[in-house]
């Protein structure tokens, strides 16, 4: 993306799955963890909360066997304007994702709907109203 191209399915998969492996140690670990990613997709979703098993498409295996583990993962969908979230890009200095890939993005998003966990927040709430929402969220869990 910081070349100015868009990351296509391919280039995500083998990250999204490995990002499930560092996930699954640390829930059976016993931690809580939060990742911030954008997985615009369901399919990036379901890698995430079932590994490449969640997928037609698979990943390469580093050596070691597949684990079939689901956790269960809480989807904070930020939610916001083209025109709002392209004034706060445009804001950024030094950003890896140049503006111009925007529009690739909100093309490729497929909003989480029933019957994925997820809350949406509008990202016209400021942090500390955003931080609650999630929070609240959270203790009813």
């Amino acid at each position: 993306m910081g070349k100015g191209i868009p990351l296509n399915d391919q280039d995500r998969i083998p990250w999204l799955c490995n990002l499930h492996d560092i996930l699954l140690r640390d829930v059976a670990s016993g931690q809580h963890v939060v990742l911030a990613c954008s997985a615009l997709k369901k399919m990036y979703r379901d890698i995430l909360t079932q590994g490449k098993d969640g997928v037609a498409l698979k990943c390469e295996e580093s050596g070691k066997e597949a684990k079939q583990a689901e956790m269960q993962l809480l989807v904070v969908h930020l939610s916001g304007s083209f025109e709002v979230i392209s004034g706060r890009l445009l804001k950024r200095e030094g950003h890896f994702m140049p503006p111009e890939l925007l529009q690739s993005q909100f093309e490729t998003l497929e909003p989480p709907e029933a019957p994925e966990n997820f809350i949406q927040i509008s990202v016209d709430k400021n942090v500390s109203e955003i931080i609650a929402t999630i929070m609240e969220t959270l203790k009813m869990k």
